[in-house]
C-alpha cells in the first residue's frame, strides 16, 4: 500500500483483533474470500436500478452478481421465488428497517416493537430514532420477573393500539422468539408482521433457531453478525398469491423495490453484494451448521458458568449466541460502563448494555452484552467458555 499511514492503522487493527477475546455479540470474523470480494473491482461500478433495468450501461456482469446473491439468499433459508421477493441492495440493518417502514407504513402511523431496555433496537420505534419520530412508536417490554416476552400482555397492547406493523426481533434478547404467537397477534389486530433477524440469521441458517419465514410478512437480516459476512443487509417480503384479486393485493415487493430505488438510495455497493453472496454460500454448508450449533453450546456454557459465579444472567440463560448480564445487580456490583472498561484493559471486549427495567443512563447502563459468534469462529469450545467466565469474574470483582 502506498499510503503507509493508513496501512499502519490497518495492521494495528489487525493485531488488536488477534490479541483480544472478542465477545461483542454483533461482531464476527469473515473469511478471506469475503474480504477478497469486498476489496474487488466491483466497487468501481455504478449500478443504479435493478438487474435488467439499470440507469447505467456496462452492468452485464453486475446483474449476474446481484441475481446470484438473491438466489443464494432464497436457497439458504429454503424459500421459493414464487412466494418470496428478496432485495439485496440494502447497505446495513438500520436503513433496511427504515426502507421497509417507509414502503409499507404511512408516515405518522404506528410501529410496535420491543423497548430498548428489554432488548429491542433503536430502529424498532425508539423515540430517539427517526423510526420513533416519523412514525408513532408503540413499545412492549419483557415481564419484570421472568425477563422474557409476555405474549398475553403483548396482545393486549396490540389490540388496544392497533399498530400498522409489529416488529419481532431484538438486539439484546437472549431467548427464542415465538413467531407463531407473533403471527396470531398480528392477525388479530390487523398488522403486518416484520421480523428483524439480524442477530440470529446465522442460527436460523444453521438450524438451531426457529425460522420466522413460515409466519412473517417481511424479514430483514444483516449479513454480518452470526451470518459471518460483510456489513450489509437483505430484505425479504411475501409475494401476493397469483390468484389474489387485483383489489386485494398488497404488492409488498413492488412497494419495497420502489422505495429503495428511487425512494431512498442510489447506486448499490456491488462489492458488498458479492461479498454477501460468498457468505451466503459459506453458510449453506454442513460445516456452518456445525459452527452454528457450537455458537449456542458456547453461549449456554458461558451463561451457566457466570451464574455459578454469582452474576445475574438476564432471563436465567440463553437460547442463542447472546448473553445479557446485569453487572449492577441493584448497586451491589458495578455499572456496565465500568465493567466494559475494566474488561477491555485486560483484553476482553464487550459492550455495555441496558437490562430490563434499567433506571441508569444508556451511556452508563446496568449491564453488559456478550456473544459467542466471533470466538467460536476462532475455534473455541465449551471448556474455553468456562475459562473466559472465570476471567470475567476475576476482572470485575478486582478492586
Amino acid at each position: 500500500m502506498q499510503d503507509k499511514q493508513v496501512e499502519k492503522l490497518i495492521k494495528a487493527e489487525n493485531q488488536r483483533q488477534k490479541s483480544v477475546i472478542n465477545l461483542i455479540a454483533s461482531e464476527n470474523y469473515v473469511s478471506d474470500d469475503v474480504l477478497k470480494a469486498l476489496g474487488s473491482n466491483l466497487t468501481n461500478k455504478y449500478a443504479e436500478g435493478y438487474p435488467g433495468k439499470r440507469y447505467y450501461g456496462g452492468n452485464i456482469i453486475i446483474d449476474k452478481v446481484e441475481n446470484l446473491c438473491k438466489e443464494r439468499a432464497l436457497k439458504l433459508f429454503k424459500l421459493k421465488s414464487e412466494e418470496w421477493h428478496v432485495n439485496v441492495q440494502l447497505l446495513s440493518g438500520s436503513p433496511a428497517n427504515f426502507a421497509l417502514y417507509s414502503a409499507l407504513v404511512p408516515l405518522g402511523e404506528k410501529i410496535m416493537g420491543m423497548k430498548l431496555t428489554s432488548g429491542g433496537h433503536l430502529t424498532h420505534g425508539h423515540p430517539a430514532s427517526m423510526t420513533g419520530k416519523l412514525w408513532k412508536p408503540v413499545q412492549f417490554e419483557v415481564d419484570s420477573k421472568t425477563e422474557v416476552i409476555d405474549y398475553k400482555k403483548l396482545k393486549q397492547i396490540a389490540m388496544v393500539e392497533k399498530p400498522n406493523i409489529i416488529v419481532a426481533g431484538f438486539t439484546a434478547y437472549p431467548r427464542f422468539v415465538d413467531f407463531k404467537k407473533f403471527r396470531e397477534i398480528a392477525d388479530a389486530c390487523g398488522a403486518i408482521l416484520h421480523v428483524d433477524m439480524s442477530h440470529f440469521a446465522g442460527l436460523v441458517a444453521g438450524g438451531v433457531y426457529p425460522s420466522p419465514f413460515p409466519y412473517a410478512d417481511s424479514v430483514m437480516t444483516t449479513t454480518h453478525k452470526s451470518l459471518r459476512g460483510p456489513r450489509h443487509a437483505i430484505l425479504f417480503v411475501k409475494k401476493d398469491n397469483p390468484s389474489t384479486p387485483l383489489g386485494a393485493r398488497r404488492d409488498l415487493d413492488k412497494k419495497l423495490d420502489k422505495m429503495i430505488i428511487p425512494g431512498l438510495f442510489g447506486g448499490p455497493h456491488e462489492n458488498n453484494i458479492a461479498a454477501a453472496a460468498v457468505a451466503l454460500k459459506e453458510a449453506n454448508t454442513p460445516a456452518f451448521k456445525k459452527y452454528a450449533k457450537q455458537i449456542v453450546k458456547n453461549a449456554k456454557t458461558l451463561a451457566v458458568e457466570l451464574q455459578k459465579l454469582g452474576w445475574h444472567v438476564v432471563s436465567g440463560g440463553t437460547d442463542s449466541h447472546l448473553i445479557l448480564v446485569d453487572t449492577w445487580m441493584n448497586s451491589t456490583g458495578i455499572s456496565g460502563k465500568e465493567a466494559g472498561v475494566k474488561l477491555e484493559k485486560e483484553g476482553i471486549i464487550v459492550n455495555m448494555n441496558t437490562v430490563p427495567g434499567d433506571t441508569r443512563s444508556v451511556m452508563d447502563p446496568s449491564g453488559i452484552r456478550l456473544g459467542t459468534c466471533a470466538e467460536t469462529t476462532r475455534g473455541k469450545k465449551e471448556k474455553d467458555m468456562i475459562l473466559i467466565a472465570h476471567k470475567i469474574d476475576k476482572i470485575l470483582r478486582k478492586k
